[in-house]
């Protein structure tokens, strides 16, 4: 099946398909009640500010997943890395290699920028995804704990 896969680069015009595979992820990860982007949001921040972009995963032209991903910064290293914010397949289509082809896209986008590291956050219990990493050759940095501030505790860090 995966002759009939392709995999392409977002346009503006994909805003809408973004905020839908977005909602998908979210209903996966049972935060869907976290989802305030909006397509037009998404347009700007991805398409005019250049803040993340997105391959699209389509089988027979049709869409059926999609990775995010925006550039951070090694201090150590001296480079630029891609961070893997979402990595989403339907669940209809799983297990036919479409994760692993736009899981291998980000990758070589991260060689082909010359990075040093791909990194990404997954949830503790989601064992299919974190066996699906491991199986790619991932190592998880249990001695890293992730923080964040959010919403109104970002003004009350500033006035702290």
């Amino acid at each position: 099946m995966q002759e009939d896969f392709n995999i392409r680069t977002a346009v503006p015009a994909d805003a809408e398909l973004i905020l839908s595979f977005i909602k998908k992820i979210a209903e996966y990860e049972h935060m869907s009640d976290q989802v305030t982007a909006t397509a037009e949001l998404l347009k700007k921040s991805i398409f005019e500010d250049r803040a993340a972009f997105v391959f699209i995963g389509e089988f027979r032209r049709a869409p059926v997943g999609f990775a995010l991903c925006f550039e951070n910064f090694s201090t150590f290293n001296g480079r630029a890395g891609i961070h893997l914010e979402d990595l989403f397949v339907d669940p209809a289509m799983r297990g036919k290699g479409f994760g692993k082809a736009l899981f291998q896209a980000v990758a070589a986008e991260a060689e082909r920028r010359g990075c040093e590291r791909m990194e990404w956050a997954c949830l503790n219990w989601n064992t299919p995804s974190i066996e699906f990493y491991r199986h790619m050759g991932a190592t998880a940095l249990d001695e890293w704990t992730t923080y964040r501030l959010s919403g109104e505790a970002i003004h009350q860090a500033v006035m702290r």
